[in-house]
């Protein structure tokens, strides 16, 4: 996933499996211009023992998003929470849904 994000390397800060909060994010990019959001996103693979859909799989992305509070990096830094994004992204197999 970051090979596909390298080009935005002239905008953004890439950062991977980083604390931040209670956690680990999967993938963070911070803006190098205050015009431009941050974003946050979080992959979960879907279980079928735990979620009964794509959806749900999803939901459980932002979640974790929340409550390990993964904005707390970027809020230290002086990043308002209005310009912080949010993403889950569910896999199964080759169906991907974000959210």
């Amino acid at each position: 996933m970051l090979g596909l994000l390298v080009e935005l390397r002239g905008r953004y800060i890439l950062n991977s499996n980083r604390e931040s909060g209670y956690g680990r994010y999967d993938v963070m990019l911070e803006p190098y211009k205050e015009d431009d959001m941050a974003i946050i996103l979080e992959f979960k693979v879907h279980n079928p023992d735990t979620e009964n859909t794509l959806e749900d799989t999803v939901k459980a992305a932002l979640a974790q998003i929340e409550e390990k509070k993964y904005v707390a990096a970027l809020e230290a830094k002086g990043i308002a929470p209005e310009r912080i994004r949010k993403y889950g992204f569910a896999f199964e197999g080759k169906k991907v849904l974000i959210g």
